[in-house]
């Protein structure tokens, strides 16, 4: 599990090989085709700043190589907000006095014709908060069961489950799972998550295992920027990732860096990224790993959006409502966060096109079950 491999690194230690990066390594990782993870650290520290245009031209050079002048199309389904975590940073936190949703069966449905007639999307995120009595892993099969005839690419983002239950989901027309560690910094971890299931930090964290071992064809990771060093945080992720294409080499991947957005209860960011520092993780990712999906949601603002759709990253969100119902049964239930881009999938897809780039809504078949 990558749980011992981890151990074997400290924070503080990282953090300070990241900052003794000079102009010299980062020169050196730029000079190479295939990056190591101390290529990737010099690529995302400081003294790459001034090496930003470089890292653009060539984050692109592979993105074309490696996908086309294309981006993905995909959208989230809230189908519940209920939660017994208590993240200090989450609009779902249990601790919020806000009306709660689970929707049924019939709801889920609506929801999804309502997301058909939005755009003809076919790479659907169904996302709930972690309540596994009430929505547990029977919920979650009906819940696919149930978006199924409609979208060809079905993938959650849930509590993390055990490997058989991942492997029972696939039987029901799962096709990836995403899921964000939010830090790796173990001694920090439990100050953002005191109670709940989340508050496991292990279990959490090998989970990409148990997808793995489940035979899950796409694990989408990501961490949760504001709450420790994003550099350091990112260099965890990278290493996880090295670690998972080693042991579980069929499966895709992808990665997503959100940043905390506002949500019901006002956490403030510990540490802010400003867009030059996004791009940079951006274009520091697609030199690491040439093959690796980069997605950006609508967490992200338009103008930001629109740049990076031609120079890193390979699929989008558009039209995202981040609580249940949002779509077509409940307009005003509690969201996770607000939104950034608030363009409508049209919208969107206009402003790919006149950039030269392609839409694509569908790059997954059911016949591939």
């Amino acid at each position: 599990m990558f749980s011992e491999e981890i151990a074997q690194y400290s924070w503080n230690e990282t953090t300070q090989r990241i900052l003794s990066k000079t102009e010299a390594d980062v020169v050196n990782a730029l000079s190479k085709s295939q990056c190591d993870i101390d290529d990737f650290m010099a690529l995302i520290s400081p003294a790459a700043a001034p090496y930003l245009e470089q890292m653009a031209l060539l984050s692109r050079k592979y993105t074309q190589e490696r996908f086309g002048k294309v981006i993905s199309m995909y959208i989230p389904l809230y189908i519940t907000n209920s939660c017994t975590n208590h993240c200090v940073y989450c609009g779902f936190n249990h601790n919020n006095p806000m009306p709660r949703t689970i929707l049924k069966p019939d709801e889920i449905e609506q929801e999804c014709l309502a997301i058909k007639r939005l755009a003809p999307f076919e790479n659907l995120l169904i996302v709930t908060g972690e309540n596994p009595r009430d929505a547990g892993v029977d919920y979650l099969e009906k819940a696919l069961q149930t978006a199924r005839p409609h979208f060809n690419n079905l993938s959650i983002e849930v509590m993390p489950l055990k490997s058989e239950d991942y492997y029972r989901l696939t039987r029901s027309g799962l096709n990836g799972v995403v899921c964000f560690q939010e830090t790796y910094n173990r001694d920090r971890y439990k100050v953002y998550h005191p109670r709940g299931m989340k508050s496991n930090y292990e279990w959490r964290l090998n989970g990409y295992d148990r997808m793995g071992q489940a035979g899950v064809h796409k694990i989408g990771m990501g961490v949760l920027i504001g709450l420790e060093d994003w550099r350091t945080d990112v260099t965890f992720m990278a290493m996880h990732l090295l670690y998972l294409r080693k042991h579980y080499w069929q499966t895709r991947y992808s990665v997503n860096f959100p940043r905390l957005r506002p949500s019901a209860g006002g956490f403030p960011p510990n540490v802010v990224m400003s867009d030059r520092e996004l791009a940079q993780l951006t274009f520091a990712f697609r030199i690491f790993d040439h093959d690796i999906d980069i997605s950006v949601s609508t967490r992200e603002a338009p103008h930001f959006r629109d740049h990076i759709a031609t120079l890193g990253a390979t699929s989008m969100s558009a039209g995202s409502k981040t609580e249940p119902g949002g779509y077509h049964t409940y307009p005003q239930a509690l969201e996770q966060f607000s939104v950034s881009d608030e363009r409508t999938p049209a919208e969107v897809a206009d402003a790919i096109r006149q950039i030269g780039y392609e839409v694509v809504w569908k790059d997954w078949d059911k016949i591939f079950d």
